[in-house]
């Protein structure tokens, strides 16, 4: 049992916590040791806490013989995204600018995830500023991904989803602006959830006010996923938008989708996607079916230029925050934030793009929910290829798909339609394993704040699984 700790889910660890069978103590011995045997491979952690993690594993696991634990995550190892701020701790978003800033208070988050008693032993990695669909910085270099360590885990929360993958991490956090929770879930073999805007509290000013931007959980099932969104979900004073009705996710849902209306596309009708996606897509599809489910492929027909509505929106917002940054200090950013901040001091000279984007982003979910009104769910490939480098830099680097030159944009993945339509829930969960040992992933949106919707779906798709995805 000891040698397989580390895998153990956050559902499987608690109970047995309560029956005694093991302590959060041996838990994080187990955990700390499998960091210490993959870190050297996969440099998934900007950061450790390893003897204060120790020390809170024990003080867990006193509260477990008293029959006392504190909260409904308590003991179990959670690994905190170096973009979240945790008091006392650096919060260097993957840049040499921040390499020395130290967080003084707790984001809403973490005092929700510190409440419920999991605890934090290392923080993990991210590209600078959280901008890419790799992970690699300066500061903290290349993350890989556990199962083939030439491809990335994705990006940003990618050192969370190769923690998750190695056994290094039992939960762990993630952020979402254009897919950076659920592109290194698909790449990690992992589950990863946006929660609609306004589900889980943000308080960093100005993304509490950003619509594509969400904080949410990453795990390795289903359900130890709902367990920490319902942690961490639920109204702030501080976050106006915040002020939903809290939804509690359940645990478990029946197996069989009977009823369920499901539609589903391949690539939105204009993506370009490798074949072994495709082939892990329709395999997801069938075994949908086979749940009782019915499936129909669709045909969104969203308006044109979606990639250009995301900068046109994003511009004023994101990059252009980065190219403030450019203007003083341009010899400690990552070439390929310079680049992103050009980009959008150019595209900033459109004065209509700001008004532009709103038009495609209205028209973008009158049409998804006018759609969900006679379905459950949709269902999509994750991210379209699963072939990235591990050290891929868009900023010098040519990308390839299905053997041939592309230009780079958002469209190496389906994420980021269901940030622009903001307030969709969206979960990724492992489809399969591509043709280069890596995983593939499904996604699951709804309509607006229909969270449920995808957990149940998620769930049963799940129960499809022969084993575990796990790395060799």
């Amino acid at each position: 049992m000891s040698e397989s700790l580390h895998y153990l889910t956050a559902t499987e660890a608690l109970k047995m916590f309560r029956s005694r069978e093991i302590s959060p103590l041996e838990l994080m011995r187990a955990v700390i040791a499998r960091s210490e045997a993959c870190e050297p491979k996969i440099n998934a952690f900007s950061h450790t806490y390893f003897e204060q993690a120790l020390d809170a594993a024990r003080a867990s696991e006193a509260r477990y013989a008293r029959g006392e634990p504190c909260g409904v995550l308590d003991g179990l190892p959670l690994g905190m995204k170096d973009e979240i701020e945790v008091a006392g701790q650096p919060v260097t978003e993957g840049s040499l600018l921040y390499e020395h800033r130290i967080a003084e208070k707790d984001a809403v988050l973490v005092e929700r995830l510190r409440s419920a008693g999991a605890i934090f032993h290392a923080r993990t990695t991210c590209p600078e500023f959280c901008s890419l669909w790799n992970t690699q910085s300066r500061l903290f270099g290349v993350t890989r991904n556990p199962w083939n360590l030439d491809i990335t885990p994705g990006g940003s929360s990618g050192g969370s989803g190769a923690a998750l993958a190695a056994g290094t991490a039992m939960l762990a956090t993630g952020s979402d602006i254009g897919g950076s929770i659920r592109f290194p879930a698909s790449m990690s073999g992992v589950v990863g959830f946006k929660p609609p805007y306004g589900r889980v509290p943000e308080t960093m000013e100005p993304f509490n006010l950003e619509s594509y931007c969400a904080n949410g959980p990453m795990a390795r099932t289903v359900a130890d996923t709902a367990l920490m969104q319902n942690v961490i979900s639920g109204a702030h004073p501080a976050d106006a938008a915040s002020r939903l009705p809290k939804v509690d996710i359940p645990l478990s849902f029946p197996d069989q989708l009977d009823g369920t209306r499901i539609a589903y596309t391949l690539n939105f009708d204009y993506m370009d996607i490798e074949d072994d996606v495709a082939r892990n897509t329709l395999d997801a599809i069938e075994r949908l079916r086979g749940l009782g489910a019915e499936l129909v492929e669709v045909q969104l027909d969203f308006p044109a230029g979606i990639e250009r509505a995301y900068y046109g929106h994003m511009d004023p917002m994101f990059f252009a925050s980065i190219a403030g940054k450019l203007e003083q200090h341009s010899e400690m950013l990552c070439d390929y934030n310079i680049q992103m901040a050009k980009d959008a001091m150019r595209r900033l000279e459109d004065k209509a793009a700001f008004y532009e984007a709103a038009l495609v982003e209205s028209q973008m979910y009158a049409r998804f929910g006018t759609l969900m009104e006679e379905f459950d769910v949709l269902v999509c490939p994750t991210v379209l290829t699963n072939r990235m480098a591990a050290d891929f830099n868009p900023a010098k680097d040519d990308y390839i798909v299905k053997g041939e030159v592309k230009e780079f944009d958002l469209s190496v993945s389906t994420c980021h339609l269901f940030n622009m339509m903001g307030r969709c829930p969206a979960i990724s969960v492992p489809s399969g394993i591509g043709d280069n040992g890596v995983p593939t992933g499904l996604q699951i949106a709804s309509k607006a704040y229909d969270d449920v919707a995808v957990f149940r779906v998620a769930a049963a798709f799940e129960s499809t699984w022969e084993r575990p995805f796990r790395p060799e």
